[in-house]
Formats: C-alpha cells, sequence, structure tokens
C-alpha cells in the first residue's frame, strides 16, 4: 500500500497549528511527519476578525511544514472552533416505505432528515447530525431500528451547529492561501476517538477543553455525544488576572501562570487565590451548564480535560471539587516519524490530520475501518453527507 500524507489545521485564537501525518496504510494510527505552531493575529474568541492577519498567520506555519517535508502542500482538513459552536435537539418522523411495513435505512435517513426541517437554521450551518434517540410506533429502541416491523419511525437528533459566516470566512482563508479545504469537524470533538475510550462515552464522560479565550464541554452517554456548549472565557482571562494582580506583563503573567518561571514578589498563595478565582469561575459555569442538562454529578466516567489551560497545576483539584465527578488531566503521547511526540497542543489539528481520508499523494486504501471517525464533507451539502457519514460508521 501507497502511503498517504494527511494535513489538519487548527486555527485558533492565540496559536495556528499545521500537523502533517503519514498514514502507511495499516490501520494504525497516521504518524506525525511535521508539525508547526505559529502566534495567531487576526483572531478573537475563535472568530476571525482580520481575514487577512490570519491568512498570514496559517501561510506562515503552512510554509514551515511545507519547508519539512520538501513537498507543498494542496490540500487538509480543518477544525471549526469558536463561541458559536453549540448543539440543538429535534424531532424527525417518517412512515415505513415498505409494503411489508419493515423499516429500512431509506426511512431513518428520511426522519433524520425530517428532523432538520425543525430546527431554525438562521445564520447557521450543520457541521454534524448524531441520531441519539430511535422510537417504532411509540416503543424506544436501544439500537437502530432497521430491519424492525412497523408503522411510525420517530428519531430524535442532536445537531452541532456553527454561524455561517465563521465557516464561510475559515474556507476563504484557507482558499486565500491555496489550500482546498477536504472536511471539517467542530473542534470540541475532534480529539474524542483519541482521548475517550468506548466505555467512558458508553457510562458517560464530558471532554473539556480549556483553550485562550473559549472553553468547551462535550457530554457523551450511550456512546454518542448528547450535548455540547462553548463558553466565552478561557485562559487568558486567568493571564490577565495574574498580570493585574502581581503587576506583571502579559508575557510574564503567562510564563507565572504555567509555572515556567517564579514570581519572587508576591507569596504562592496570592498567586494561588487569583488562578482559584478564575478556574472556579469556569468550572461553575461548566456545572451549571451540567445541571441545565440534568447531569451535574451523574457523569460516572468522570471529566477529561485538554487544551493549553489544562497544564495549571489546580485545574485538577478545582475541576473535582466543583464538578464532584472525577476528573482526569489527559495528556497522550502523538505517533511520530522520529518517535513519540509530547507536545499535546498539537492535538486538534493532529486529529483532523488523522481522520482526513483524502490524502494528498499515494493510493491507500480507503475501505479499512479507521480509528477515528470520518469528519463531516466541506461541500456545504448541508445534512445529506452528515447522514451518509453516519451510517458509514453503522456498516460492519
Amino acid at each position: 500500500m501507497k502511503q498517504q500524507l494527511r494535513i489538519g489545521i487548527d486555527i485558533g485564537t492565540s496559536m495556528t497549528r499545521v500537523v502533517a501525518c503519514i498514514d502507511d496504510g495499516s490501520g494504525s494510527l497516521p504518524k506525525i511527519a511535521s508539525s508547526a505552531s505559529v502566534e495567531t493575529h487576526g483572531m478573537r474568541h475563535g472568530y476571525i476578525t482580520n481575514r487577512e492577519e490570519v491568512a498570514t498567520t496559517l501561510r506562515h506555519a503552512i510554509s514551515e511544514v511545507e519547508k519539512e517535508l520538501g513537498t507543498k502542500i494542496k490540500t487538509a482538513a480543518i477544525a471549526i472552533g469558536g463561541v458559536g459552536i453549540g448543539s440543538e435537539y429535534a424531532i424527525g418522523n417518517a412512515i415505513a416505505s415498505r409494503a411489508d411495513g419493515i423499516i429500512s435505512k431509506f426511512d431513518i435517513e428520511k426522519a433524520i432528515a425530517d428532523s432538520e426541517t425543525h430546527i431554525d437554521l438562521k445564520n447557521k450551518a450543520i457541521l454534524h447530525a448524531f441520531p441519539i434517540l430511535f422510537r417504532v410506533d411509540g416503543k424506544e429502541l436501544p439500537a437502530r431500528p432497521e430491519g424492525i416491523n412497523g408503522i411510525k419511525l420517530e428519531v430524535k437528533t442532536l445537531f452541532v451547529t456553527c454561524f455561517q459566516q465563521h465557516l464561510d470566512d475559515l474556507l476563504a482563508v484557507a482558499q486565500d492561501v491555496g489550500i482546498r479545504i477536504s472536511g471539517f469537524t467542530a473542534t470540541p470533538l475532534a480529539t474524542q476517538k483519541l482521548l475517550l475510550t468506548d466505555l467512558q462515552r458508553n457510562f458517560g464522560c464530558s471532554l473539556i477543553d480549556i483553550g485562550a479565550e473559549t472553553v468547551s464541554v462535550s457530554v457523551f452517554e450511550n456512546n454518542t455525544l448528547t450535548s455540547l456548549f462553548v463558553f466565552g472565557l478561557g485562559s487568558l482571562d486567568i493571564t490577565k488576572d495574574i498580570a493585574l494582580g502581581l503587576r506583571v506583563t502579559p508575557e510574564e503573567a503567562e510564563s507565572i501562570k504555567l509555572g515556567t518561571v517564579s514570581f519572587q514578589n508576591a507569596p504562592k498563595k496570592k498567586l494561588d487565590e487569583i488562578i482559584d478565582a478564575r478556574l472556579s469561575d469556569i468550572f461553575e459555569l461548566i456545572d451549571k451548564y451540567f445541571k441545565k442538562i440534568g447531569r451535574s454529578g451523574l457523569l460516572p466516567a468522570g471529566a477529561i480535560i485538554i487544551g493549553g489551560g489544562s497544564r495549571m497545576q489546580l485545574v485538577d483539584p478545582v475541576a473535582k471539587n466543583l464538578l464532584r465527578i472525577p476528573v482526569k488531566v489527559a495528556h497522550v503521547d502523538l505517533p511520530g516519524t522520529k518517535g513519540p511526540v509530547k507536545d499535546n497542543r498539537l492535538l486538534v489539528a493532529y486529529a483532523i490530520a488523522a481522520s482526513n481520508e483524502e490524502g494528498q499523494q499515494g493510493g491507500g486504501s480507503n475501505n479499512r475501518k479507521s480509528s477515528i471517525p470520518k469528519i463531516s464533507s466541506g461541500d456545504g451539502e448541508g445534512i445529506v453527507d452528515t447522514i451518509k457519514a453516519f451510517f458509514k460508521q453503522l456498516i460492519p
């Protein structure tokens, strides 16, 4: 089997990361061949405020990777983040189309498509669709109903959406740089297959990503996503608090926050109080969200925390105290062509690259089962492609 080069792009508020992976077609996770992390300009809360600056940032990151690879990057998959990422439920119905009353795949697709008509998509684009509950003739089923005898099919679908303008802006930036986007996925979902086990997703858990200006919360139960929300605050708020409280520069405050340098002119107790106060704000908001969806203290597999903000020492104790569930700060050594890559800040870009089935070169088989789910299509066709991707995952 020929090797494929897969590219993932993660344009964050503070940093833009590009990861190039080599997939040898063996079925194992692709190995990182090259990566670049460049300070982002022109972004706010995950949104593009200056398209030209973001394009310049991305162009710089891509050129670094191209230089190391010795080849031109033409195609990539991209992560979609920002405070406008959200989720909402909708219920759709369909009547069995077969004369013998057997529910078919067509009926399921029709019910899911019908559910889309019951959500308000004004200024929004659908990134993913997750059918999470099926009923046939009013009776709830524990699995997909294909092949079941019945008349009326009902499906409850969770849609993950973002602002259409934000999606258009990101795709336009890629076009400005000369990159064709082969697919995209919501940033909060990009790493879940790398970090969560089937047992955790089945029992009930939350994946919390503490970014620079956003905190995303994804909840999984019965092995599927059941809720997603993004808050408009993040670890940079802690940096600002330290800078104000200790009267230091933002650069010094960031280093102090991460513990890379110590601050001699104030007791450690004061620094801990500053960090604890803002972290408490973050996890109190998360717990309020859990209460809203009826899951406060009720996620047996706990919370798995990632993101740049997860590197602070107080994250673990504050989260455990306020969320009242098991807490784990995740760390994954990513596979690299020159040995393990320990920079977890590359997680999102790596996951996006690894899930990008459309490689740039070679002809590796696309029939094998990937260890990371297929990303949604980026062609703007809406629910059709998400439905196809969903059923593709169900085929044994």
